[in-house]
Protein backbone atom coordinates (compact mmCIF):
# COMPACT_ATOMS: atom_id res chain seq x y z
CA UNK A 1 0.00 0.00 0.00
CA UNK A 2 2.44 2.39 -1.29
CA UNK A 3 -0.07 4.54 -3.85
CA UNK A 4 -3.27 5.60 -1.26
CA UNK A 5 -3.93 8.64 -2.77
CA UNK A 6 -7.61 9.03 -1.20
CA UNK A 7 -9.01 7.69 2.17
CA UNK A 8 -12.80 7.75 2.58
CA UNK A 9 -14.48 7.01 5.76
CA UNK A 10 -17.86 6.58 7.19
CA UNK A 11 -18.78 8.87 10.08
CA UNK A 12 -21.12 7.64 12.68
CA UNK A 13 -19.95 3.73 14.18
CA UNK A 14 -16.61 3.93 12.21
CA UNK A 15 -14.57 7.05 12.30
CA UNK A 16 -16.19 8.48 15.46
CA UNK A 17 -16.41 6.56 18.76
CA UNK A 18 -19.71 5.62 20.13
CA UNK A 19 -19.86 9.04 22.29
CA UNK A 20 -19.72 11.11 18.62
CA UNK A 21 -15.88 12.07 19.60
CA UNK A 22 -13.06 12.78 16.71
CA UNK A 23 -9.78 10.85 17.94
CA UNK A 24 -7.91 13.62 19.68
CA UNK A 25 -5.11 11.76 17.46
CA UNK A 26 -6.75 13.14 14.13
CA UNK A 27 -5.19 16.35 13.93
CA UNK A 28 -1.37 15.04 13.77
CA UNK A 29 -2.84 12.25 11.21
CA UNK A 30 -4.00 14.90 9.05
CA UNK A 31 -0.85 16.92 8.74
CA UNK A 32 0.81 13.73 7.74
CA UNK A 33 -1.47 12.83 4.88
CA UNK A 34 -1.82 16.49 3.94
CA UNK A 35 1.87 15.89 3.54
CA UNK A 36 1.83 13.60 1.45
CA UNK A 37 -0.99 14.51 -0.63
CA UNK A 38 -3.51 12.20 0.56
CA UNK A 39 -7.48 13.37 0.04
CA UNK A 40 -9.07 12.91 2.90
CA UNK A 41 -13.21 12.72 2.32
CA UNK A 42 -15.46 11.45 5.09
CA UNK A 43 -18.63 10.07 3.44
CA UNK A 44 -21.94 10.01 5.56
CA UNK A 45 -26.03 9.31 5.78
CA UNK A 46 -25.91 13.24 6.96
CA UNK A 47 -26.35 16.15 5.41
CA UNK A 48 -23.48 18.32 4.79
CA UNK A 49 -23.84 20.56 8.03
CA UNK A 50 -23.89 17.38 10.52
CA UNK A 51 -20.93 16.35 8.91
CA UNK A 52 -18.41 19.65 8.23
CA UNK A 53 -19.06 20.49 12.33
CA UNK A 54 -16.47 17.99 12.95
CA UNK A 55 -13.49 19.20 10.66
CA UNK A 56 -14.46 22.95 10.70
CA UNK A 57 -10.55 24.40 10.17
CA UNK A 58 -9.97 21.74 6.83
CA UNK A 59 -12.92 21.84 5.83
CA UNK A 60 -11.78 23.99 2.60
CA UNK A 61 -9.30 21.71 1.90
CA UNK A 62 -11.02 18.19 1.87
CA UNK A 63 -13.77 16.31 0.04
CA UNK A 64 -17.15 15.60 2.00
CA UNK A 65 -19.79 12.75 0.61
CA UNK A 66 -23.14 13.33 2.21
CA UNK A 67 -26.63 12.50 2.52
CA UNK A 68 -25.56 8.88 1.30
CA UNK A 69 -23.72 9.93 -1.81
CA UNK A 70 -26.28 12.63 -2.54
CA UNK A 71 -24.29 15.51 -2.22
CA UNK A 72 -20.64 15.73 -2.92
CA UNK A 73 -18.25 18.40 -2.24
CA UNK A 74 -14.20 18.82 -3.16
CA UNK A 75 -13.17 22.28 -1.30
CA UNK A 76 -16.28 23.97 -1.26
CA UNK A 77 -17.06 23.30 -5.54
CA UNK A 78 -19.79 20.64 -5.74
CA UNK A 79 -19.39 18.20 -7.56
CA UNK A 80 -22.97 16.12 -7.78
CA UNK A 81 -26.35 17.04 -6.41
CA UNK A 82 -29.41 13.89 -6.63
CA UNK A 83 -33.08 15.61 -6.10
CA UNK A 84 -36.03 13.74 -5.02
CA UNK A 85 -38.92 14.03 -6.86
CA UNK A 86 -41.83 15.76 -5.15
CA UNK A 87 -44.15 13.04 -6.23
CA UNK A 88 -41.91 10.17 -4.51
CA UNK A 89 -41.29 12.25 -1.56
CA UNK A 90 -45.12 12.39 -0.84
CA UNK A 91 -46.09 8.73 -1.21
CA UNK A 92 -42.91 7.59 1.41
CA UNK A 93 -44.22 10.63 3.79
CA UNK A 94 -47.98 9.09 3.40
CA UNK A 95 -46.30 5.02 4.10
CA UNK A 96 -44.32 6.36 6.96
CA UNK A 97 -47.63 8.10 8.79
CA UNK A 98 -48.91 4.08 8.60
CA UNK A 99 -45.77 2.71 10.30
CA UNK A 100 -46.46 2.89 14.71
CA UNK A 101 -43.11 5.05 16.27
CA UNK A 102 -42.03 6.08 12.88
CA UNK A 103 -40.78 9.38 12.25
CA UNK A 104 -39.55 11.04 9.19
CA UNK A 105 -36.75 13.68 7.92
CA UNK A 106 -36.39 15.08 4.96
CA UNK A 107 -32.66 16.04 4.09
CA UNK A 108 -32.06 19.03 1.81
CA UNK A 109 -28.95 20.68 0.52
CA UNK A 110 -30.27 24.09 2.86
CA UNK A 111 -32.29 22.26 5.73
CA UNK A 112 -33.70 19.18 7.18
CA UNK A 113 -37.70 19.47 7.02
CA UNK A 114 -39.62 17.36 9.58
CA UNK A 115 -43.67 17.59 11.16
CA UNK A 116 -43.20 15.16 14.57
CA UNK A 117 -44.06 16.62 17.51
CA UNK A 118 -42.07 14.21 19.24
CA UNK A 119 -39.45 16.29 21.44
CA UNK A 120 -37.45 13.68 22.20
CA UNK A 121 -37.20 12.57 18.68
CA UNK A 122 -36.53 16.35 17.17
CA UNK A 123 -33.96 16.72 20.52
CA UNK A 124 -32.07 13.29 19.08
CA UNK A 125 -31.98 13.47 15.47
CA UNK A 126 -30.86 17.38 15.68
CA UNK A 127 -27.61 15.96 16.41
CA UNK A 128 -27.43 15.10 12.85
CA UNK A 129 -29.60 17.15 11.10
CA UNK A 130 -28.00 20.45 12.05
CA UNK A 131 -29.86 22.77 10.25
CA UNK A 132 -33.47 22.06 10.57
CA UNK A 133 -36.90 23.52 10.36
CA UNK A 134 -40.40 22.24 11.23
CA UNK A 135 -43.16 21.69 8.29
CA UNK A 136 -46.77 20.96 9.08
CA UNK A 137 -47.08 18.53 5.95
CA UNK A 138 -44.05 16.65 4.83
CA UNK A 139 -46.03 16.11 1.49
CA UNK A 140 -46.60 19.35 0.81
CA UNK A 141 -42.94 20.45 -1.60
CA UNK A 142 -40.70 22.70 0.03
CA UNK A 143 -38.31 25.12 -2.07
CA UNK A 144 -35.51 23.51 -1.38
CA UNK A 145 -33.32 20.59 -2.90
CA UNK A 146 -34.26 17.13 -1.31
CA UNK A 147 -31.63 13.93 -1.60
CA UNK A 148 -33.05 11.42 0.95
CA UNK A 149 -35.60 10.84 3.27
CA UNK A 150 -34.22 8.92 6.54
CA UNK A 151 -36.90 7.24 8.51
CA UNK A 152 -36.14 6.60 12.61
CA UNK A 153 -37.72 3.55 14.18
CA UNK A 154 -36.70 3.52 17.84
CA UNK A 155 -36.37 -0.03 18.29
CA UNK A 156 -34.60 -1.09 14.94
CA UNK A 157 -35.09 0.20 11.16
CA UNK A 158 -34.39 -3.55 9.87
CA UNK A 159 -37.28 -4.92 11.45
CA UNK A 160 -40.06 -2.03 11.62
CA UNK A 161 -39.24 -0.23 8.83
CA UNK A 162 -37.50 -1.71 6.23
CA UNK A 163 -40.25 -4.58 5.50
CA UNK A 164 -42.83 -1.96 5.06
CA UNK A 165 -41.20 1.04 3.16
CA UNK A 166 -38.76 -1.69 0.70
CA UNK A 167 -41.91 -1.74 -1.86
CA UNK A 168 -40.45 1.75 -2.83
CA UNK A 169 -37.40 -0.37 -4.29
CA UNK A 170 -38.27 0.21 -8.02
CA UNK A 171 -36.69 1.38 -10.91
CA UNK A 172 -35.97 4.90 -9.62
CA UNK A 173 -35.53 4.72 -5.93
CA UNK A 174 -32.96 2.68 -3.92
CA UNK A 175 -34.17 2.13 0.14
CA UNK A 176 -30.88 0.85 2.55
CA UNK A 177 -31.44 0.48 6.38
CA UNK A 178 -28.24 2.78 7.45
CA UNK A 179 -28.05 2.52 11.15
CA UNK A 180 -30.09 0.16 13.95
CA UNK A 181 -32.50 3.18 13.86
CA UNK A 182 -32.31 4.91 10.81
CA UNK A 183 -33.55 3.67 6.97
CA UNK A 184 -32.58 6.22 4.24
CA UNK A 185 -34.50 6.18 0.53
CA UNK A 186 -32.98 8.01 -2.38
CA UNK A 187 -32.90 8.03 -6.02
CA UNK A 188 -31.81 4.47 -7.56
CA UNK A 189 -28.22 5.59 -8.29
CA UNK A 190 -27.68 7.27 -5.14
CA UNK A 191 -25.08 5.69 -2.61
CA UNK A 192 -22.21 6.37 -1.40
CA UNK A 193 -20.25 4.25 -4.44
CA UNK A 194 -21.38 5.89 -6.81
CA UNK A 195 -20.32 8.93 -5.27
CA UNK A 196 -16.86 7.75 -4.79
CA UNK A 197 -16.76 6.80 -8.27
CA UNK A 198 -17.47 10.47 -9.66
CA UNK A 199 -15.04 12.15 -6.67
CA UNK A 200 -12.01 9.43 -8.11
CA UNK A 201 -12.87 10.34 -11.90
CA UNK A 202 -13.05 14.15 -11.25
CA UNK A 203 -9.90 13.84 -9.31
CA UNK A 204 -8.23 11.04 -11.65
CA UNK A 205 -7.90 8.72 -8.39
CA UNK A 206 -8.30 4.70 -9.24
CA UNK A 207 -10.40 2.55 -6.82
CA UNK A 208 -6.65 0.85 -6.44
CA UNK A 209 -5.09 3.87 -4.83
CA UNK A 210 -8.68 4.37 -2.48
CA UNK A 211 -8.78 3.06 1.19
CA UNK A 212 -12.11 3.18 2.69
CA UNK A 213 -13.94 1.94 6.29
CA UNK A 214 -17.74 1.43 7.23
CA UNK A 215 -19.76 -0.29 9.57
CA UNK A 216 -23.00 -0.48 7.70
CA UNK A 217 -25.53 -1.35 5.00
CA UNK A 218 -24.95 2.03 3.26
CA UNK A 219 -21.44 1.80 3.34
CA UNK A 220 -21.47 -1.44 1.30
CA UNK A 221 -20.89 0.20 -2.46
CA UNK A 222 -18.56 2.29 -0.93
CA UNK A 223 -16.51 -0.34 0.08
CA UNK A 224 -16.76 -1.90 -3.58
CA UNK A 225 -15.11 1.11 -4.96
CA UNK A 226 -12.10 0.48 -2.90
CA UNK A 227 -9.13 -1.59 -3.22
CA UNK A 228 -8.28 -1.55 0.73
CA UNK A 229 -11.87 -1.82 2.19
CA UNK A 230 -12.23 -1.95 5.75
CA UNK A 231 -14.72 -3.09 7.57
CA UNK A 232 -15.03 -2.29 11.30
CA UNK A 233 -14.65 -4.97 13.94
CA UNK A 234 -18.60 -3.83 15.02
CA UNK A 235 -19.65 -3.84 11.74
CA UNK A 236 -22.76 -5.67 9.99
CA UNK A 237 -21.63 -9.00 9.19
CA UNK A 238 -23.09 -8.29 5.59
CA UNK A 239 -20.79 -5.36 5.66
CA UNK A 240 -17.63 -7.63 6.61
CA UNK A 241 -18.50 -10.28 4.08
CA UNK A 242 -17.87 -7.52 1.38
CA UNK A 243 -14.54 -5.94 2.64
CA UNK A 244 -11.11 -7.43 2.35
CA UNK A 245 -9.19 -6.05 5.65
CA UNK A 246 -11.02 -5.40 9.18
CA UNK A 247 -10.55 -2.61 11.59
CA UNK A 248 -10.59 -2.64 15.30
CA UNK A 249 -13.81 -1.02 16.55
CA UNK A 250 -15.03 2.80 16.36
CA UNK A 251 -14.30 3.05 20.10
CA UNK A 252 -11.00 2.33 19.82
CA UNK A 253 -10.57 4.66 16.65
CA UNK A 254 -9.68 1.67 14.35
CA UNK A 255 -9.86 4.36 11.42
CA UNK A 256 -7.46 6.68 13.26
CA UNK A 257 -5.05 3.39 14.26
CA UNK A 258 -4.98 1.59 10.55
CA UNK A 259 -4.50 5.08 8.85
CA UNK A 260 -0.99 5.54 11.41
CA UNK A 261 -0.67 1.76 10.74
CA UNK A 262 -0.17 2.65 7.22
CA UNK A 263 1.39 5.99 7.60
CA UNK A 264 3.90 4.53 9.19
CA UNK A 265 4.84 1.86 6.62
CA UNK A 266 5.40 4.42 4.40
Amino acid sequence: MKDIKLIVTDMDGTFLNSKYEVSPDFPKVYEELKKRNILFVPASGRQMSGITKYFGEIKDEIGFIAENGGYVVYKNEEIFADKLSQSSIAGIIRAVREISDARAVLSAKGNSYYESSDHTFVDYFSKYYIENQKREDLTQEVDDSVFKIAVYHPISAEEFLYPALKKFENEDLEVVVSGKNWLDIMNKHTNKGNAIEKLQKSLNILPEQTMAFGDYLNDIEMLKNAHYSYAMENAHPSVKEVAKFEACSNDRFGVLETIKTYLNGM
